[in-house]
């Protein structure tokens, strides 16, 4: 059983299937703008989300399947404290794969979806939006948040290699800046962002990371290095 410290409750998992203990507090959403302060707090959701059962068994919710005003408060409190846009109660795709983070973070050798091979590979699970780099097999960098391609722009899967690397990078397409910027596939590339990850419907093909986490990445990848990609963002 795990016990989630946010809410002192029990935690069935389930990812993984066997008992762990989860220690992670909230996580600050570092390297984002700020978020507008709204002039009041959003009315709760009264639907069921389409994560409903994860949602509530990674928050340690009586796990239903249904929303509960309950729910929906524990919810909103968690949004509120990851800056999740819009914070309204709801268990969608951004809180679920927020939560998946922070298991994954702590539990980085239960991961699975990156094929073992020898030397360092960067492995970038669109279905969870995180990615981490694994060294002969083993992670090496542990796992950070991402934000893929949005569903008309979406990130491409499969095998590839880190082609170039430029530490300060603009986009003249979008007119962002592309901190830290590996570049994968053609003009897709990973690398930091100033915004906030958990606002909006996607990138435009780029692998999102917040600033600090790419600047991280940037030591832990060289030219040349693996990339694998793969699933599908959540939520289209």
């Amino acid at each position: 059983m795990w016990k989630f410290p946010r809410t002192g409750r029990t935690l069935r998992a389930l990812i993984p299937a066997a008992p762990l203990a989860l220690t992670v507090g909230v996580l600050p959403a570092y390297g984002v703008a700020p978020a507008t302060p709204a002039s009041a707090p959003l009315k709760c959701s009264t639907a069921d989300g389409p994560y409903q059962r994860q949602v509530e068994e990674l928050l340690g919710l009586e796990v239903d399947g249904s929303q509960s005003p309950a729910d929906c408060l524990a919810i909103q409190r968690y949004q509120e404290s990851q800056l999740i846009v819009p914070a309204d109660g709801s268990a969608g795709p951004i809180t679920y794969t927020a939560l998946y983070w922070e298991w994954a973070q702590n539990y980085p050798e239960q991961l699975r979806g990156c094929p073992e091979r020898k030397g360092r590979v960067a492995c970038v699970d669109l279905g969870h939006q995180i990615m981490w780099v694994a060294l002969d097999g083993k992670v090496a960098f542990t796992p950070v948040a991402i934000r893929s391609g949005r569903a008309e722009l979406p990130t491409r899967t499969g095998w590839f290699r880190v082609e170039r690397r430029k530490e300060d990078d603009w986009s003249t397409l979008y007119n962002s800046p592309m901190t830290f910027s590996q570049y994968f596939s053609g003009g897709q590339a990973i690398h930091g962002v100033y915004n906030n990850l958990y606002e909006g419907v996607g990138s435009h093909g780029c692998v999102n990371l917040r600033y600090a986490d790419a600047k991280r990445l940037w030591t832990a990848l060289q030219q040349g290095d693996a990339v694998y990609v793969w699933g599908r963002k959540p939520g289209g």
